[in-house]
């Protein structure tokens, strides 16, 4: 894979389907401030035999596996995805056993008719939102991936599912940590409200400079770390289970669907 960030601003006025085919085409970057207004999703499709263990999961861990389609065995398209989800997110990871076995833009040649596809909600819709606010969204403001962490938090298990909480972290001023909870807090379909505010090592993350997904980010003088449930969690959920197949899209790479973040604002 190649690429880097896009930061030219008109990516936030293009349309999903604009922005999936040029994913499609090749381009190969992180998706935070794309097409403003509609909705991006997780990605991950598990053999049928394990999809009632992983929708259990899902059940049990709302945080950070928020549902937002489940797709018929086979099926590569839906309701809110009027295109492929084998190719039009800019990258994945493909996982045989658990181990991270390929990273490439499409996976056509991965893809079976018993694969289940879960779309899961992304933390990416509620930012456009933030901004609104003034509150900073650092990894947009410096045009790299959002740094993902593994936590020592367990998720409730699921039938062969088991994992640990995945969070991804924003920094911003103490004062506007409330703003932050109140913006949240009205997309729980997409995380909602963070899950914790402060110290890092109360969540077992060592260094925050050294992310387990995506970027390092700055976090200035006067800055708290805000850390939301993430959708990376299936991920290293299929690290610890080992699935004999499972494909995800590659960390802060979603896919942008045809709905509407309006649609999941109470």
């Amino acid at each position: 894979m190649g690429g880097g960030p896009v930061t030219d601003v008109s990516n936030a006025d293009r349309t999903p389907a604009e922005a999936r085919a040029l994913f499609r085409d090749g381009l190969v970057t992180p998706t935070a401030g794309w097409s403003a207004g509609w909705t991006q999703a997780n990605l991950l499709a598990l053999p049928r035999d394990l999809a009632y263990d992983f929708l259990l999961f899902t059940q049990r861990n709302p945080k950070p596996c928020p549902v937002l389609d489940v797709l018929d065995a086979g099926q590569v398209s839906g309701p809110i995805l009027d295109g492929d989800i084998r190719t039009d997110i800019p990258a994945y990871r493909v996982y045989v056993d658990g181990e991270l076995t390929d990273e490439t833009t499409d996976v056509t040649s991965w893809w079976r008719d018993d694969l289940v596809a879960f779309l899961i909600g992304c933390s990416f819709t509620f930012e456009a939102a933030l901004l609104e606010q003034g509150v900073p969204v650092r990894h947009v403001e410096q045009g790299v991936n959002v740094p993902m962490y593994r936590t020592t938090r367990r998720c409730r298990d699921a039938g062969a599912i088991t994992g640990p909480l995945v969070v991804s972290m924003r920094p911003m001023p103490a004062t506007q940590v409330a703003d932050a909870v109140r913006v949240t807090s009205r997309y729980p379909a997409v995380h909602g409200a963070p899950v914790h505010v402060g110290d890092p090592a109360d969540l077992g993350i060592a260094d925050l400079a050294r992310p387990d997904y995506g970027d390092p980010v700055e976090v200035r003088p006067g800055e708290v770390p805000v850390f939301w449930a993430c959708g990376v969690t299936p991920q290293a959920a299929v690290v610890e289970s080992r699935p004999s197949l499972a494909i995800a899209h590659a960390p802060g790479h979603m896919l942008v669907t045809d709905a509407r973040d309006s649609s999941y604002l109470v």
